[in-house]
């Protein structure tokens, strides 16, 4: 007798063998009945199908690979809420033993058994919570002196992260831009100072600067400031926006002044989930002293003796995070951390160096200080090209590859360049199967007889067209 149930989803039915496999996946209307597991897995998993591979999407700074152990873990706590401390008091313990870490990695002079920090979905949150942190100080100085504290600002460089700009507009607190142009590539001290006043409640160096993967001077940027409170009285105080050098300067240039040592930088922040080794998401910030973190910013919870400080934006947060931090930090130790970072970092070297043998290209810097870097058309290969950057992130997309090109910031805005992270995971053997890919493209395009749509959208967009590197880094028209 014919099971009429069959096509419709039960156990014996064929996944592709279905009626569900013949109907779109709803939009906007739930579906009227359920449908089994393994035809409700198989078409979440279809619809990504296509996508980029992670461990070769070059474009982002999260962590794309963890291993068995680590996954296993972190699987096995993907239904705790790190909010239940009644509930899962070791979590929060563990999460303090994090913050500790961390408040050490950055030379923190904190002298209490647990460091003041503070968890976070990712860099954006840690971010913020430093941001309110200063804003909040700043606010309480301003009251005690009987002055005005409506107008607050903050100032960082035009590099800067997404999140900075969401700060401002939140908190309704003015950001003052400095601007990155090809002579002064990161942060100038000087021009930030003169962007102070007594309503400045921070400025933000960045360490690992998205665009471009280069690191502001805090240490000179920190004298800069000392000099600067001294002569005016105020308390202009530094947070450093380190989500992706907060993970690589601790082990590859300890000797770098950029954290706790330095008398001005009162908290950082990081992304656990970027070079913190960590699956997405997770972030930290750590205070330089409990006495920077406002009261009203956080609560503390007992356990067994314990004092463990708690602050965040968010309320409910995932724990798997949590353990796979403090997994990372057990299972590779310094000396593990160092030499993956080492590893990342030499392999992108490697690719900066090869990169700058190819004709086209030039690097926008010389040194690769994070494991990560930008790169352009030259001048006079530019001028005659058929083919722009946008056409080569394409054409390496079709390969699986995810590398992107876009414009620089505010001030160098019509500069097109094209960007790689590399992360753990990334061999290379990748990094050449990359190389050969983007030779064989070039090779592509160089023999086109008519130029791309995007070639020729450039050229009508003068602005666009018309300026690009010379080897000094400086602009130069191109002449069509």
């Amino acid at each position: 007798m014919e099971d009429l149930n069959f096509r419709k989803g039960d156990a014996k039915t064929e996944v592709f063998g279905s009626n569900r496999m013949l109907q779109p996946a709803p939009v906007d209307k739930i579906p009227d009945g359920p449908t089994t597991p393994e035809i409700a897995y198989q078409m979440v998993k279809d619809e990504t199908f296509a996508q980029t591979q992670p461990r070769l999407n070059l474009a982002t700074f999260v962590t794309t690979y963890m291993d068995d152990y680590a996954t296993k873990l972190m699987n096995e706590a993907i239904n705790i809420n790190y909010i239940d401390e009644t509930e899962y008091p070791r979590i929060a313990v563990m999460n303090g033993k994090c913050i500790n870490i961390m408040a050490n990695l950055w030379n923190s002079p904190e002298k209490a058994d647990w460091k003041t920090g503070a968890l976070a979905i990712g860099s954006s949150e840690a971010c913020m919570l430093g941001g309110v942190a200063a804003w909040l100080r700043w606010r309480k100085r301003r009251q005690a002196q009987g002055k005005p504290f409506d107008k607050p600002n903050f100032v960082i460089s035009s590099g800067f992260q997404v999140v900075w700009e969401k700060f401002a507009q939140l908190w309704q607190i003015e950001m003052r831009q400095v601007p990155l142009t090809l002579d002064k590539t990161t942060l100038d001290p000087e021009e930030a100072l003169k962007m102070c006043d007594e309503n400045t409640i921070c400025i933000v160096p960045i360490q690992g600067v998205t665009w471009t993967g280069l690191n502001d001077d805090v240490e000179a940027l920190d004298k800069a400031v000392d000099a600067y409170n001294a002569k005016t009285g105020y308390e202009v105080c530094i947070h450093v926006d380190a989500a992706t050098g907060g993970f690589i300067l601790p082990f590859l240039n300890p000797e770098v002044k950029w954290d706790f040592r330095l008398k001005w930088v009162l908290s950082i922040s990081t992304s656990g989930h970027k070079f913190g080794l960590v699956y997405p998401g997770l972030g930290w910030v750590v205070w330089k002293d409990k006495k920077y973190l406002p009261e009203v910013m956080s609560f503390s919870v007992n356990y067994l003796g314990a004092d463990i400080t708690q602050v965040g934006l968010n309320f409910s947060r995932p724990a798997a995070q949590i353990l796979g931090q403090y997994y990372q930090f057990i299972r590779l130790g310094f000396q593990g951390y160092k030499e993956v970072q080492y590893n990342s970092l030499t392999i992108a070297q490697y690719l900066h160096d090869e990169i700058a043998k190819m004709a086209p290209f030039v690097n926008y810097a010389k040194d690769v200080v994070n494991p990560l870097f930008i790169w352009y058309m030259k001048p006079e290969y530019a001028k005659n090209a058929k083919w722009t950057l946008y056409d080569l992130q394409d054409k390496l997309a079709q390969s699986g590859w995810m590398v992107p090109a876009y414009t620089l910031p505010n001030n160098l805005e019509n500069y097109v360049v094209m960007r790689i992270v590399v992360r753990q995971g990334f061999s290379r053997d990748m990094a050449d199967m990359l190389l050969g890919d983007i030779k064989n493209a070039i090779a592509e395009f160089e023999k086109l007889e008519y130029p791309t749509t995007t070639r020729i959208a450039q050229d009508k967009n003068l602005p666009v067209a018309t300026k690009v590197f010379n080897h000094t880094g400086k602009p130069q028209a191109a002449k069509k």
